[in-house]
């Protein structure tokens, strides 16, 4: 009997920084931009997704999101994602549901919100006026179809309109999916899969089988886990220097965490709860490696609050990372301050 590949929590955390692109920016440019959302880019709080690019790339500026080679869409859990165009049916059609029920409805909406929008475009309520439907959210059903494309800027109803569907297999979108997840969020198990794409835990367990051998068990801090086998030698490689501040927004996938997978990455449980809120989630604070800390930003006023004391050379990294952040409508100076409360 094989003995599973044991891999430790620095391990884990060096692999993942480095799937992400967390240790040393990519050279600007759209291979650089489709790194970066491999596994999507979370967007529900306004511009997110663009702090996350920048986390990734060098150069990165205001419009950065709205490059032509990136779309948005309704993605994992029906949040605001932003994906490569390319990637669109990985994270549309891998999302379809499996069972009967829910699979009817995805695309009876997405066929009803079609003669609405009748090719055109629409803000999200209006077309939910002319679909004749009271809930506007009805229509994030209709997503997973890859049928239907969004534009939300943070503060206003996000545009909606059609597009052609993907042409791939949604089973084969499903198991890229399912890479993608592993390729960034590894070593994970089925269930944590399921929970993250918004999908049933019978399709994460099947996708997961249907990987088969491709796929390398192994044991962690938290207990037994997957990988693909392809990145093995990633994990066993030895560590590089890590970034020295990283500015990471809410829902960026370094802690887009649930249950034990939160505790890999964050022992403390006083810490967990500051990073992991019962209501908006702060963005995290990452230096040299490891998450130290929250932060909020309100206009041009960044508020940091360290779990742990920084160093003077630490501190400055931090400033310096904050300072170059590529925020639209902002005219002054980021003021970084420190809350040690």
């Amino acid at each position: 009997m094989t003995t599973p590949l044991k891999l430790t929590r620095s391990q884990i955390l060096t692999f993942r920084r480095r799937a992400a692109a967390l240790d040393e920016r990519l050279p600007r440019g759209r291979r650089a931009l489709r790194r970066a959302a491999w596994a999507g880019l979370q967007d529900s709080m306004p511009r997110a997704a663009l702090l996350s690019i920048h986390a990734r790339m060098a150069g990165t500026e205001p419009g950065s999101w709205e490059d032509p080679s990136l779309v948005q869409v309704w993605g994992p859990r029906f949040s605001a994602y932003i994906v490569a165009k390319r990637d669109l049916a990985v994270f549309t059609l891998g999302r379809l549901p499996d069972e009967a029920g829910p699979l009817k409805r995805a695309h009876k909406i997405a066929a009803r919100l079609r003669l609405a929008l009748a090719g055109r475009r629409m803000i999200h309520g209006a077309a939910a006026r002319a679909m004749g439907v009271k809930h506007a959210n009805l229509l994030r059903y209709a997503a997973p179809t890859g049928t239907v494309l969004i534009r939300w800027d943070g503060s206003h109803q996000p545009d909606i309109w059609n597009v052609p569907a993907p042409e791939m297999d949604p089973r084969e979108a499903r198991l890229e999916l399912a890479r993608r997840y592993l390729q960034i969020f590894g070593p994970a198990t089925p269930e944590a899969f399921a929970r993250w794409a918004g999908i049933g835990l019978l399709s994460g367990i099947n996708a997961f089988e249907s990987l088969g051998k491709s796929l390398t068990q192994v044991r962690t801090p938290i207990g037994e886990a997957w990988i693909l086998g392809l990145d093995e030698p990633l994990f066993r490689a030895s560590p590089g220097p890590a970034a020295p501040a990283r500015l990471l927004p809410s829902g960026d996938t370094w802690f887009l965490l649930q249950g034990a997978d939160r505790e890999l990455l964050v022992p403390d449980e006083s810490q967990r709860r500051a990073l992991w809120t019962s209501r908006v989630w702060p963005g995290a604070l990452l230096v040299e490696g490891e998450t130290v800390g929250t932060w909020r930003r309100a206009g041009h006023v960044l508020t940091i609050q360290p779990w742990r004391r920084l160093s003077p050379a630490q501190r400055n990294a931090v400033a310096a990372e904050a300072g170059s952040m590529p925020l639209p409508g902002i005219d002054r100076a980021i003021d970084v301050r420190w809350d040690h409360s």
